[in-house]
């Protein structure tokens, strides 16, 4: 089917089509153009004015991708590979935005969107086999798939400081960033200092009377190494993008980059040396694969060496003793959180005269007031406040959608523990549910379109498959959840990441129950297990035909 023979989906109250898809982003994008050739009738609903997902609403100053741009992007199509040239290094905000735009543009995708619609919630009908969508404008559409595209990083978190409504100034979350925001000559606070806030802190300190940094965790932040992509690179790339593509899905982080030695033992420690060096000199990703990735977050002695192998140079690059102690982190290991990368000299900044450094570990914020913040030791005077505060991620965005699934149970009340999913697919009690990039699929700790589009063939192939063999629903079994969660469990406490607490883990929003949420054990190990799994009739799934008791279990 060509892309304008898709069905045409014309909405009224009792109109049933075949799937709706919340998000209009990377996943939603793809996700509805697979549906699509596939002959369903298919409508996105999403909140914003516009596709992009988290391109559209992330658009601080200094916004950028830490994928390089060859790979952050779709691999499906070679005729938006063909047309489409990025001209940097790695992209900004508004060239990613401009990309989606593009490759919606191509696919014809906008005639099944609804922007500027909100899901309000969804619920699984168990008489008629269906999901009842409702929107913030009153619709109600039935379905026979529901699929989440809301991403990891969609739902801003903003701490809940005392005295917020008091301040006078003014104040935003990088994640819903005004189209127009005037810091010239202003006294700026910012807030966080995780990837967003190393992005943003330069940018800020440029435009600025006087900034300044709140930082409660110093981070590692490696060179990107940015600059402009030339023709005779872009040639090469695209001579050899079959090779890239089969690299970069057949990896642990969805990259097609080699590394330098498989592990730091048996190695002189001028060996070592010379091998961090390369890497952080080549910049960005590549310094993880100095060593296989894997080894470097699971083996403490080698992630040691890398850690202290950074510290020095933010030592270097920070003329203040004091400040540069500040920054070195120590309560982590290097890649227990998520590694930002550094785009345009962050650890510099703190070199201005116009800059300060404010620890909160030390001294805690306590209220704002009328002009500024109080800590326990001072006041800082400030006109206009930035929150780079992060998000409730890889659950908040789900669960605002308010899903009920089989006996009215909702997502929020089978989560009161944690995130609990099969293959981050999938979740049992919710049948014909899938989530793409859920909880416990490796998203974040990977290249994200390698894997969203992992995710949306594997959904594609499944209702395909049901299709075919007359299956109504799919839904995980009890037994194959409970053993992913503790597969994923079992993989994350053999490794460094429980060493730190990060939002991987939930740690950065009060109150909330903090399970290891992605799949650590790398794309290419969780490629195979899902294919095997479809190879496999689904095991692990319930299929049901309309009306008919539960097939066998696979």
């Amino acid at each position: 089917m060509s892309h304008d023979e898709s069905p045409a989906v014309e909405a009224t109250e009792a109109t049933d089509i075949d799937a709706v898809i919340v998000g209009a982003g990377f996943s939603g994008l793809y996700m509805l153009h697979r549906l699509r050739e596939l002959g369903l009738s298919v409508r996105v609903y999403e909140k914003g004015n516009g596709v992009g997902g988290t391109w559209y609403w992330n658009r601080y100053p200094g916004a950028r991708c830490d994928s390089e741009s060859h790979i952050y992007c779709y691999s499906f199509s070679d005729d938006i590979l063909d047309e489409w040239e990025w001209s940097e290094r790695y992209p900004e905000q508004p060239e990613i935005l401009e990309y989606l735009q593009f490759a919606a543009d191509h696919l014809e995708l906008r005639r099944d969107i609804e922007f500027n619609t909100e899901i309000t919630g969804a619920e699984f009908d168990e008489a008629s086999e269906t999901w009842t969508v409702a929107t913030d404008d009153g619709e109600r559409v039935s379905s026979q798939f529901f699929i989440s595209a809301v991403g990891c990083l969609s739902e801003p978190f903003l701490p809940d400081f005392d005295g917020l409504d008091d301040f006078e100034g003014e104040w935003y979350h990088t994640a819903r960033w005004p189209e127009s925001v005037d810091l010239e000559g202003k006294r700026v606070g910012v807030i966080g200092t995780g990837s967003t806030g190393i992005q943003l802190i330069p940018e800020v300190a440029e435009r600025a009377g006087h900034l300044s940094v709140l930082q409660r965790t110093p981070n590692y932040a490696v060179p990107a190494r940015n600059r402009p992509l030339n023709d005779e690179e872009y040639e090469e790339i695209r001579e050899n993008y079959d090779e890239i593509w089969s690299e970069a899905r057949d990896s642990r982080l969805g990259m097609p980059f080699d590394t330098e030695h498989n592990s730091a033992r048996q190695l002189s420690e001028e060996e070592i040396h010379e091998a961090l060096e390369k890497r952080w000199q080549q910049g960005g990703f590549r310094f993880l694969h100095a060593f296989e990735p894997g080894h470097t977050l699971s083996n403490a002695e080698t992630n040691e060496i890398v850690s202290e192998f950074i510290r020095d140079k933010i030592r270097e690059k920070v003329d203040d003793p004091d400040d540069a102690e500040s920054l070195v982190p120590t309560s982590h290991p290097y890649g227990a959180k998520r590694p930002p990368m550094d785009y345009n000299g962050y650890y510099e900044t703190y070199n201005r005269d116009d800059v300060r450094l404010v620890d909160v570990d030390d001294a805690p914020i306590t209220t704002f007031t009328a002009d500024g913040i109080q800590t326990e030791t001072d006041h800082y005077d400030l006109d206009v406040v930035i929150f780079a505060t992060g998000f409730d991620a890889m659950t908040g965005a789900l669960l605002e959608l308010d899903i009920q699934g089989r006996d009215g149970l909702s997502i929020s009340e089978k989560w009161n523990a944690g995130p609990r999913t099969y293959l981050g697919l999938g979740i049992s009690g919710f049948p014909n549910l899938f989530t793409i990039t859920g909880p416990q699929s490796p998203s974040v700790l990977t290249n994200m379109p390698m894997a969203i589009e992992q995710h949306v063939e594997w959904i594609t192939d499944c209702i395909e498959h049901m299709q075919r063999e007359g299956y109504q629903t799919i839904e995980p079994t009890e037994e194959s959840e409970s053993q992913w969660v503790s597969q994923t469990n079992m993989l994350a406490d053999n490794m460094l990441f429980s060493e730190a607490e990060s939002w991987y883990r939930g740690a950065n929003v009060p109150g909330k129950e903090q399970v290891f949420t992605p799949f650590p054990g790398g794309l290419d190990m969780y490629r195979d297990i899902c294919d095997r799994v479809a190879e496999d009739d689904y095991d692990g799934f319930e299929l049901r035909r309309a009306s008919d008791a539960p097939v066998a279990e696979q």
